[in-house]
């Protein structure tokens, strides 16, 4: 159960309403829109704001200005796509607060949408400034704020925190479905639940593993960070990425296993780490993909992606799951030949439609959209947030939820 109002639950119909949404979207070297999965993922929340009449102003930030505006990062090519993708007229003001807002908001009818310029084009909004919320707030004239940026709920930031102090706020349709999937697997899950855990960092993901390692059947390690717990268990990892100074860290993850499993299955089964990787000499596209055991890595080489062993026993271990998690992909995905375990991951969890599959946003919600013909539909859930996504799994609260109307 959802715990917060939505927007189901208080009337918004024909009310001028300001909604954050999450459209941090990746952009083009040469201008333009990368990926509008993110868009797409707003689009629910803002048709039934319409339906309802509702005048909709739209803000969110885009890249890291820090405070100054860059023209880079303007919003404008999301507002022309989100007009496609509605349909639907989206006007756009280049600002996000003040007078051109304000005659922005008066030029709308009911139905009709304004999409301000970037938040963390003003210092405020990284600052969960009051003063700049407060401005936000009375610029559009907002009767009612919408959360519906999931990927920024974890923030203490003007537009997720302080702005809620200044207008009754709900969740957004995207916000509750986020919370709902991602809590419900991990509160009831469907058994073997299967957590595939990859990416970069270990430090990141500290409590997202301790917490596996408590409901989990199953914990699958790739990517670097596999490399850092390889290099614990004595392995040699060349040039690899890892992390250093984890070993406490490392040893109280395999003291919990040992803990839970009382003998009755060994700690290296429980977490499963790779047998044998693809390395290459340097990480870059003109290198070949080269198979060693994971005894076997030279000092010049960098582990870039898990082998066809570890492949086919991750896959193995997936397939029988009820409930998969999956975040972080298990290697350097990036590039095409060590993207082999991860798009091999995606391919067994794509074809087995019983199986609850919750992709973690980021990194790892890139690369199943980017695989995926059906853009993400192939899984049951492909989540807009990375952090946040990572949090809740955790069992943390986020800021950017926790101040909205209780239910």
């Amino acid at each position: 159960m959802f715990h917060k109002k939505t927007v189901r639950d208080v009337p918004l119909a024909g009310k001028t309403v300001l909604v954050r949404t999450d459209y941090n979207v990746p952009l083009l070297p040469g201008g333009g829109i990368g990926d509008d999965f993110r868009i797409k993922r707003s689009l629910d929340t803002l048709r039934y704001l319409m339906k309802n009449g509702c005048r909709v102003i739209i803000c969110s930030h885009l890249g890291r200005p820090d405070g100054r505006v860059v023209a880079k990062y303007s919003l404008a090519p999301v507002a022309e796509r989100l007009a496609q993708l509605l349909e639907a007229p989206v006007a756009f003001v280049q600002e996000s607060v003040g007078d051109q807002v304000t005659q922005a908001v008066k030029r709308l009818s009911a139905g009709q949408l304004l999409m301000l310029e970037n938040l963390r084009f003003h210092a405020g909004e990284e600052a969960n400034d009051a003063s700049f919320a407060k401005l936000l707030a009375e610029s559009c004239g907002a009767e009612y704020f919408v959360q519906d940026g999931f990927g920024v709920s974890h923030r203490r930031h003007a537009s997720t925190d302080a702005i809620t102090g200044c207008l009754p706020s709900v969740a957004g349709l995207l916000l509750e479905k986020e919370y709902q999937t991602i809590t419900g697997a991990l509160s009831h899950p469907g058994r073997p639940l299967v957590a595939v855990l990859g990416g970069a960092k270990i430090s990141d993901k500290i409590s997202v593993i301790e917490r596996f390692v408590k409901l989990a059947d199953q914990i699958i390690v790739g990517g670097a960070m596999a490399n850092t717990f390889l290099k614990f268990k004595g392995m040699p990892i060349g040039k690899s990425v890892h992390e250093d100074g984890l070993d406490d860290v490392i040893k109280r993850i395999y003291q919990r296993a040992d803990d839970k499993l009382r003998g009755h299955r060994s700690a290296d089964d429980f977490i499963l780490l790779p047998s044998d990787a693809a390395v290459a000499p340097a990480i870059d596209a003109e290198q070949r993909r080269q198979t060693v055991s994971v005894s076997d890595v030279r000092l010049n080489e960098y582990i870039l992606d898990i082998g066809p062993a570890s492949i086919a026993e991750a896959v193995n271990r997936v397939k029988d799951a009820q409930t998969v998690v999956w975040s972080g992909t298990l290697g350097y995905a990036e590039l095409p030949q060590f993207a082999f375990g991860s798009a091999r991951l995606a391919l067994q969890l794509a074809s087995q439609k019983r199986t609850l599959s919750i992709i973690g946003g980021g990194d790892t919600a890139d690369f199943a959209v980017n695989w995926d013909a059906k853009r993400g539909e192939s899984f049951s859930h492909v989540s807009t947030g990375g952090s946040a996504s990572l949090e809740l799994m955790a069992g943390m609260s986020l800021p950017g939820i926790d101040c909205l109307l209780d239910d």
